[in-house]
Order: structure tokens, then sequence, then C-alpha cells
């Protein structure tokens, strides 16, 4: 079945607090990339010169089955962030089918912030809010579904 790991969004000061996390929890980050390294896409809005250099995303594992996983968040891409809706759960699942059925139920009468579909770091990836307020990322990884 799926796994659950925490989703969080910072206002520009993300490298600063998963160095941190690293420091007090250990491991060593997985991934690590800046919005400079993303592709133009045309359904993604530019990014700034300003920005660029800000993490797209970044994986801390802190043990074989939790993964605390993070970027800063681009203002310009969508409503402001507010400390308090900076954490989404990240439902990491076994197909395309599974995320496909998940995503379906958990957007019914909830915002869908980014449709399923194929990515460019490999996953097939959707975001949504629910209809209670909780934000929600489903995924799974293109390259081994389980």
């Amino acid at each position: 079945m799926a796994t659950v790991n925490v989703y969080l969004n910072f206002k520009g000061n993300c490298e600063e607090a998963f160095n941190f996390y690293k420091n007090v929890l250990g491991g060593e980050f997985s991934y690590l990339a800046r919005y400079s390294e993303m592709p133009s896409h045309e359904e993604m809005p530019p990014v700034s010169d300003d920005d660029s250099n800000k993490i797209m995303h970044m994986s801390l594992p802190i043990s074989k089955e939790t993964v605390i996983m993070g970027s800063d968040y681009l203002d310009s891409w969508g409503p402001p962030l507010v400390v308090g809706n900076n954490t989404s759960l990240y439902l990491d699942v076994a197909s395309k089918q599974e995320a496909d059925k998940v995503f379906d139920s958990l957007s019914k009468d909830g915002i869908v912030t980014m449709q399923m579909g194929d990515t460019f770091w490999g996953a097939y990836f959707g975001s949504l809010t629910d209809r209670f307020g909780i934000n929600w990322m489903i995924g799974t990884e293109l390259s081994e579904e389980k």
C-alpha cells in the first residue's frame, strides 16, 4: 500500500531549515534541486532570477519508512504562503491507477492545484486541497512502479 510523508513549504529558507533538520535528525539528503535546474514548461510560470537559486525540491530520509520533503514556495505560482498552510501530506502509491483513484476521491468537492500527470522529475504526480482544507500530494515514481 501507500506510504505517507510530510511535505513542507518555506519562504526562502528551505535549505537552512533542512540543514538544521539534518543536524538534529541525522541522515543524508537523497535529493536536492534548485529552480534553476528546472526545465522550462509551458504550463509553469517562469522563475525570476531572484528565485532561481531557491530550493525546488529537497528530501531527507529520517528512517526506512519516513522522508521529510520540502521546497521554497514561490508566491508567483499561487496564493501567498501562510505559515499554517505550508504543510502537505505526500502519499506515495504503487501505480498510476492507484494515484488516479486516490486523487479523484480526495479531490471530490476540493480544489485541484495540479492535475495528475507525468513530470520532468520522473514521477506521476498531482496535488490538491481536500474539502476539509488538508493539502495532499499524490505521486508514484514512473521508472519503478511498485
